[in-house]
């Protein structure tokens, strides 16, 4: 929490100074803050899934996927993503968000309780090339 609380602190006190040098030390800081925004958006999104709120789970996947996450988090956010597309009846959106998350990475799997779901689960296996 320190550490932050500083790197906030260095990273307000670069934003007056407009040298070239310090432009790419704003810009390395401003990669990390935007990247722990992207996972409070995730956090946020998975949380409101869970409450049942697709409508504002939707809107903090898709701006944590805006913010920038590590690859996992890609793959959970768009996971989620297809999940709520497929509740809702989309059943392309669903594939489409499945696909996005095995072009980030291709060994993706769901879970055993998820691959059984009679939603999703057919979705996600046609997504992936399976019958």
């Amino acid at each position: 929490m320190i550490r932050l609380i500083c790197a906030a602190g260095l990273a307000a006190l670069l934003v007056a100074c407009s040298t070239e040098p310090m432009r790419g030390i704003q810009s390395a800081f401003k990669g990390i803050f935007e990247s722990n925004r992207g996972e409070a958006s995730l956090s946020t999104g998975v949380r409101q899934y869970e409450a049942g709120n697709y409508v504002e789970a939707s809107r903090s996947l898709q701006r944590a996927l805006d913010l920038g996450l590590a690859a996992a988090d890609q793959v959970k956010a768009h996971k989620y993503l297809a999940f709520i597309h497929c509740i809702s009846g989309r059943e392309q959106r669903c594939r489409d968000e499945f696909r996005a998350a095995l072009k980030v990475d291709p060994s993706f799997e769901l879970a055993a309780n998820e691959a059984g779901h009679p939603i999703w689960g057919p979705a996600f296996r046609s997504a992936k090339g399976r019958k």
